[in-house]
């Protein structure tokens, strides 16, 4: 296991942008009736759901089922349990693991043991934020909310977003806002890697 040195992570990602604002807000216009998840919308294309998975890892999975997954795949470096860490908070657990090529860093934050909070933090001299964007937004169509450090698409089960620095975020609602109502302490994705980068000293 890792030490507590991990501590500043141990609220990983558990943040919703409050300032983010709603789509028609800034005038991003959706078809009429279409809705983010809808399969059936009379005169417009339905909209996939918003994803949950991300090269064969997937919100909702176990931790082993997750492991066997970074252990196969090339683009990231997954030592074993050297990168499994306990939380303190009960329940607890993640995994952070080094990527290759186009990921940088990748978080797992695991809840009774189902995964709920994914984040891959992009290499941005591999990746940019509009290749993102607009890949997501062809596949899902427009972001539910935007703001100019994150777009979001959202649906009743799973929160996707594009933020900067370039990260992608993917969320279990259900997890997310039970913890949420049950008192769980924040922190943004900035904080998290403000630390990171002061733990290399």
């Amino acid at each position: 296991m890792r030490s507590m040195s991990l501590l500043p992570l141990l609220i990983l990602a558990l943040v919703i942008s409050p300032c983010a604002a709603t789509a028609q807000d800034i005038g991003v216009q959706t078809a009429p009736g279409v809705q983010t998840g809808s399969t059936q919308v009379p005169g417009a294309q339905a909209i996939p759901a918003v994803p949950r998975s991300f090269h064969g890892l997937e919100l909702g999975m176990s931790m082993d089922e997750a492991k066997k997954v970074l252990a196969s795949d090339g683009l990231f470096h997954y030592r074993g349990d050297v990168d499994v860490s306990l939380l303190p908070r009960p329940n607890e657990t993640l995994i952070e693991v080094a990527g290759l090529s186009y990921v940088k860093r990748a978080f797992f934050q695991f809840y009774e043991d189902k995964l709920f909070v994914m984040i891959f933090a992009m290499n941005e001299k591999e990746m940019d934020h509009y290749s993102v964007f607009t890949s997501l937004s062809a596949k899902y169509g427009k972001p539910n909310t935007l703001s100019p450090s994150e777009s979001v698409w959202e649906d009743a089960a799973t929160r996707l977003s594009v933020e900067r620095p370039l990260a992608v975020k993917y969320i279990d609602l259900e997890i997310f806002n039970a913890l949420k109502k049950a008192g769980a302490a924040q922190s943004s994705y900035e904080e998290i890697l403000r630390s990171e980068f002061l733990n290399g000293f």
